[in-house]
């Protein structure tokens, strides 16, 4: 295959519906189809269905939702909370071993 050949030669002008959002685009493709269609501008171009686009497409509409299913969140501030726990009483126990420790440095003088 020589390079002259790299390229489709079918390249031309088809429209791209999603029927679920009623959204139609005209555009240059190498899509195959069996289906026309009457464009806006009065041609007749082949029509190819599709099942999403940026119409219907969760991601370009803004309707995505974020789901923890998991509940990764829940577990992340409950692990936060417990180590917080643990600090705080370590800390505790830190000063009750300090102030003992000076009492007992105390009764020894």
């Amino acid at each position: 295959m020589s390079k002259k050949e790299l390229h489709p030669k079918d390249y031309r002008y088809v429209v791209f519906s999603d029927e679920a959002a009623n959204f139609s685009f005209l555009t240059k493709s190498t899509a195959k189809s069996e289906e026309t269609i009457k464009w806006q501008d009065g041609n007749e171009y082949p029509l190819v269905k599709i099942q999403i686009s940026s119409a219907s497409h969760p991601f370009f509409t803004g309707e995505e939702k974020i789901i923890d299913t998991e509940g990764r969140v829940d577990r992340f501030k409950a692990r936060a909370k417990k180590a917080e726990a643990l600090k705080a009483s370590l800390e505790n126990k830190a000063k009750k071993a300090k102030k003992a420790a000076e009492k007992k440095a105390k009764s020894e003088k």
